[in-house]
């Protein structure tokens, strides 16, 4: 199978000298074996190239543009498609060839597009599989967070409640110490008044 691609030598356009010089770097790159034909010099070349462009791919004059690339007299596409292949990584596939093995890995888009939909349905699986984790988490944090809270409310009634009865007896301690004080102080009057009173009989008797 030869690559055929259909170039104009002698177009005055630089967008498409540039556009030929680069589907046929590409290729020369790739190693692809190709027949460059030019339109502008055989009028044979121009005129097959235009009857076997498919009219979907046809401008709307209906005179298709170079370069085009066919394998033998299939159509392959134009610098745009070929270029979107190029970027896909998929140019042999494009121009109908088997990848050489130097290439093979790169130009298996297929398997490579599945490699990245069952990744993608295993990342979307894990992801699930986190959300859910995730979710069991944010609820165990809730719980945990609602049990702290229920705890601290217990703590801080007890600390009240033992602050009230550190206090009650401090109270009944204070009270206690205030009525041995007024005992005491009753008790060092009384024998005051005893001394007076014994002091009082003896100037009494003195002055009898």
């Amino acid at each position: 199978m030869v690559i055929k691609v259909f170039l104009a030598s002698s177009s005055g356009s630089t967008a498409i000298k540039k556009k030929q010089q680069d589907v046929l770097g590409f290729l020369e790159a790739l190693k692809v074996d190709y027949a460059p034909l030019d339109i502008a010099c055989n009028e044979d070349n121009r005129m097959w190239m235009r009857e076997n462009v498919p009219v979907e791919k046809k401008p709307t004059n209906g005179i298709p543009l170079p370069p085009q690339i066919f394998n033998e007299e299939s159509y392959c596409g134009d610098y745009e498609t070929f270029f979107d292949a190029k970027e896909d990584n998929a140019v042999f596939a494009f121009l109908g060839l088997p990848p050489p093995p130097g290439s093979k890995k790169r130009e298996v888009p297929m398997e490579e597009f599945n490699g990245d939909e069952h990744t993608e349905e295993v990342e979307a699986e894990v992801g699930g599989e986190t959300g859910e984790e995730a979710a069991e988490e944010a609820t165990e944090e809730d719980t945990a967070a609602e049990e702290k809270v229920a705890k601290e409310e217990e703590e801080a009634v007890e600390d009240t409640e033992e602050a009230t009865e550190d206090t009650a007896p401090v109270k009944q301690e204070e009270a206690q110490e205030e009525v041995e004080d007024e005992e005491a102080k009753g008790e060092d009057d009384q024998p005051v008044s005893e001394e007076e009173e014994e002091l009082r009989q003896l100037e009494e008797e003195e002055d009898e």
